[in-house]
């Protein structure tokens, strides 16, 4: 295990995980670029293939910290990008869950293979429970979470993965999360899951996610209702 950069470790099973869905995708879709978390650390140059026909995205461990200390709350997360557009994700949770979420764009979303389609009622700010990765915040950001988020029911940092946090939203364990850094592989995978369960993942701006957008902070939230709230309530208008 080293550290690729301040707070991100990668391990040996990141690096092996990643060649191997590689080469399973490659045979799926002969020709297709992946685009993988480790690979591009390496050599950003490869994001440009998300704007190409089509692309894979591979986060071959979410949940690095997690897995190599020994917890259940890591990931494997992979999305299908036509033209810059994610059409289809699925994350497999391959710990004592063994649940695999899977989307398609436009034809919803499963969870183990069986439908799901959730209109959550949304609870009062005093009662919301939800997330918020603080570390990569801006200062205006941070001042702002500080001084709202004891409006709320709880806002804990969440479980440092998308492919954990990202399922709590459908799953009704959690209304919202507010992430800053917006890695491809992080998002593509779990804002697809999300809206095609009917939630919402959006810019700070109400403007939809795209894993090619560069800018930093999302809100990813299990209804627009609940969106809309935590935007004016947390962050202002």
């Amino acid at each position: 295990m080293w550290v690729k950069s301040p707070g991100e470790v990668v391990t040996i099973a990141d690096e092996e995980a990643e060649r191997s869905l590689a080469r399973r995708l490659e045979d799926l879709l002969p020709g297709t670029p992946v685009v993988g978390e480790e690979a591009s650390s390496q050599d950003p140059r490869l994001l440009s293939c998300l704007l190409e026909d089509r692309a894979w995205l591979v986060d071959p461990l979410d949940g690095t910290a997690n897995f190599a200390a020994g917890g259940a709350d890591w990931a494997v997360m992979v999305a299908l990008v036509e033209r810059g557009t994610t059409v289809a994700s699925w994350i497999w949770r391959p710990g004592p869950d063994q649940v695999m979420y899977s989307a398609e764009l436009g034809q919803g979303a499963t969870r183990n293979g069986v439908p799901i389609r959730r209109t959550q009622p949304v609870p009062p700010i005093s009662e919301m429970r939800g997330v918020v990765l603080t570390r990569f915040l801006d200062p205006v950001t941070s001042n702002l979470v500080a001084a709202n988020r004891d409006r709320y029911g709880s806002v804990s940092s969440g479980r440092l993965c998308a492919g954990v946090d990202y399922p709590a939203l459908i799953e009704g364990g959690q209304k919202f999360v507010l992430f800053w850094r917006t890695l491809p592989w992080d998002h593509a995978p779990g804002a697809l899951l999300l809206s095609e369960s009917g939630g919402v993942a959006c810019r700070l701006d109400g403007t939809p996610y795209g894993p090619t957008q560069q800018t930093s902070g999302l809100l990813a939230a299990a209804t627009q209702d609940a969106w809309d709230a935590v935007r004016a309530s947390l962050l202002g208008p």
